[in-house]
C-alpha cells in the first residue's frame, strides 16, 4: 500500500473514533449535571447504539453495497451527523436531545463498517496492513478522553456544575465536520453488488445463520453472548457517572486506560487461544466482568482508587476475550457460506438485542438505587452486573463443551 493512502485510512480511523469518544464516555453524566436526565433517560440515549446497530445493515446493504461510493456515503453521513452532534450541544432538555442523538446513531454506526470497507479495498494483505491501521481507531478515542480531562478539563467538578461538558458535543460536531469533508478525498471505493439482484432481508441481518443455533454448543455461546451485554451495558452507561459522583478526579481521562488495556490485550489473544483454548479464554473474559464490578462496589476515590483504576483496566480481558473470541468463533463454526451472515447475526444479537436490554435494565436499577440526597447506592448497583456476569459463567461452564476451532484464528477489528 501506497504510504500516502496508508496516512490517509489512519486519519479516517483517527477520526472516526475521535468523534465517537468525544461525546460517547461522557454522555452518562452529562445527561445528570447538565440536562437533569434520570437514569432510565439515560438508558434510552444509550439505546441509540443499539438502534443503529439493527438499522446499520439495511442502510449498508440496501444504499452503499448497491448505489454510491463508500467513502462518499461516509462524508455525507458524517456531515449530518455534525449538525445533529452540534443540535445535541444545544440541547436544553433531555425531550429535546434525544431525537437528534437517536438520529445520529442510526447514522453513525453504519459508518464503521464503511471505514473498514474503505480500508480493505486497499489492502493487498488486509491480515497484516489492518491492525497497523486500525490502530488509529483506539488512539482516536483515548485522545478524545484525555482532551476532555487534561486539556479542556471540562469533567473538573466545578467546570461540570457549570455545564462545560456540553462542550464535548461541539468537539464531537467539529470532528464530524472535518471527517465529513475529508471523506471525500479518500480513494474512490465503487459498490460492488449487482443493483439488478434481488434484496434478502434475511441476509443483510444474518438469518441464514440462524442454522447455527442447532449446534448446541454454539447456541450456548449465542445466549451467554446476549447475557454478557447486561453487564457491558452496566460499564458504558454507569461508569463515567459514577466515578465523577464519587469524586474522582478527572473521570474521562482515566477511562482510556480501558483503551490501552484493550489494545494490549488484543495482541495478547492469539497467545491465550494457543494456550488455553477457547473455552478457557472466554471464562476468563467472563470472570473479568465479575472481579471488575466487584472492585468497582469496594473502591472509593481516596485510598481504594487503585482498585478502581484496576477495575478499569480490566477492560481489555472483558472485552476482547470475550466479544472479540466470539467473533473468531463465529467465524470458524460459520464457514465460508455463513462467513457473512453468521457475523451480522452475532453483532445485531450483542449490540442490538443484548445492550438494548442490557441498557434497560441498568436505567431501572440504577434509579432504583437512587438515595434522597440525589447520590446512588453503588455499592449494590455495581454487584447486580456482576451477579449478572456470575450467571453467565455458570451458564457457559456447565454446558458448553470444549472445541477445537476448525481453522486458524483471525483477529477481528474491534469496536468498543
Amino acid at each position: 500500500m501506497h504510504s500516502g493512502t496508508r496516512a490517509q485510512l489512519s486519519f479516517m480511523m483517527f477520526l472516526e473514533f475521535f468523534v465517537w469518544g468525544s461525546w460517547y464516555v461522557t454522555m452518562g453524566t452529562f445527561l445528570v449535571t447538565n440536562l437533569g436526565a434520570s437514569y432510565t433517560q439515560i438508558a434510552a440515549a444509550f439505546s441509540t447504539q443499539s438502534f443503529g446497530a439493527i438499522i446499520a445493515p439495511f442502510i449498508i446493504g440496501l444504499i452503499a453495497d448497491r448505489y454510491f461510493n463508500a467513502e462518499k456515503i461516509l462524508g455525507f453521513l458524517h456531515l449530518i451527523g455534525a449538525v445533529l452532534l452540534y443540535l445535541c450541544y444545544q440541547a436544553t432538555s433531555f425531550e429535546l436531545f434525544y431525537p437528534f442523538i437517536f438520529g445520529y446513531m442510526v447514522l453513525y454506526m453504519p459508518t464503521l463498517a464503511l471505514v473498514n470497507s474503505v480500508s480493505f479495498r486497499q489492502m493487498k494483505d488486509p491480515e497484516k496492513e489492518f491492525s497497523p491501521i486500525r490502530v488509529w481507531g483506539t488512539i482516536g478515542w483515548i485522545a478524545a478522553g484525555l482532551s476532555i480531562s487534561y486539556v479542556f478539563l471540562w469533567d473538573e467538578a466545578a467546570n461540570m456544575s457549570n455545564g462545560f461538558l456540553k462542550n464535548t458535543f461541539l468537539m464531537a460536531s467539529i470532528s464530524s465536520l472535518v471527517l465529513g469533508l475529508f471523506s471525500f478525498t479518500l480513494p474512490k471505493t465503487p459498490p460492488r453488488a449487482n443493483k439488478t439482484k434481488k434484496v434478502n432481508m434475511g441476509d443483510l441481518i444474518g438469518l441464514d445463520a440462524l442454522k447455527l443455533l442447532k449446534d448446541k454448543n454454539y447456541a450456548i455461546f449465542f445466549l451467554s453472548s446476549i447475557l454478557i451485554c447486561i453487564p457491558l451495558a452496566f460499564y458504558y452507561q454507569n461508569a463515567n457517572p459514577f466515578l465523577a459522583e464519587i469524586g474522582v478526579s478527572d473521570p474521562t481521562g482515566k477511562m482510556t486506560i480501558g483503551q490501552v488495556s484493550e489494545a494490549l490485550f488484543l495482541l495478547l489473544l492469539p497467545f491465550f487461544f494457543k494456550r488455553f483454548g477457547f473455552k478457557m479464554t472466554m471464562l476468563v473474559g467472563m470472570l473479568a466482568w465479575v472481579i471488575r464490578y466487584a472492585l468497582f462496589s469496594i473502591g472509593d476515590a481516596g485510598n481504594g482508587l487503585y482498585l478502581l483504576i484496576l477495575g478499569i483496566a480490566l477492560h481489555g480481558i472483558c472485552y476482547d476475550f470475550f466479544f472479540v473470541s466470539g467473533q473468531i468463533y463465529t467465524d470458524s463454526k460459520a464457514g465460508e457460506k455463513f462467513q457473512s451472515s453468521a457475523q451480522g447475526l452475532i453483532t445485531l444479537a450483542t449490540y442490538g438485542l443484548g445492550m438494548l436490554i442490557g441498557f434497560a435494565v441498568a436505567g431501572q436499577v440504577t434509579d432504583l438505587y437512587l438515595n434522597a440526597d440525589g447520590t446512588h447506592d453503588w455499592k449494590s448497583i455495581w454487584m447486580i452486573p456482576s451477579g449478572i456476569a456470575i450467571l453467565v459463567v455458570l451458564i457457559f461452564l456447565i454446558f458448553f463443551k470444549n472445541e477445537t476451532m476448525n481453522k486458524k484464528p483471525e483477529i477481528k477489528p474491534i469496536e468498543s
